[in-house]
Parts: structure tokens; sequence; C-alpha cells
């Protein structure tokens, strides 16, 4: 079922956006700890090892589109 899949994909990456945002806006973390978190979790990826190379790296590129484009934080 891949469109399952894609909704709850989709989903928990809205969720984990959401989160990230309220913590900055809290300042229950900083910036620079949320930038952290996200480039822990694509490295995470870029250094998988098991037969889905592929996926792991399709989703660390995500991730680190997702830095770049400055979505998990609000800048003024």
């Amino acid at each position: 079922m891949p469109d399952q899949t894609d909704h709850a994909g989709m989903a928990a990456l809205s969720i984990c956006e959401a989160l990230l945002l309220a913590m900055n806006d809290r300042k229950l973390l900083p910036e620079h700890e949320i930038i952290g978190v996200l480039r822990d979790a694509a490295s995470a990826h870029e250094n998988a090892t098991d037969p889905d190379l592929g996926t792991h790296r399709a989703v660390a590129a995500l991730i680190n589109r997702i830095i770049a484009g400055g979505n998990s934080v609000r800048r003024p």
C-alpha cells in the first residue's frame, strides 16, 4: 500500500516540522540545535548500510533540502 505509506510519511513530516517550529518559538531549542537534529537525521540516512540505499539517499536529500530552505525555523 504505497499510498498509505506516502500519507503516513507526509503526516509524520508535517508533525515533526510543527514540533520543531513550536520548540523554536517557545525557545526550548535554539535554531542551531534544531539544524543539528536535522543534520543528525540526514547523516543517519547518508550512512545507512542496509539494502535500500536509494530510499536512504532520497530521505537524506529531502532533509538537506529542508535545512537549506529554512523550513524548520521561523526566520525574521
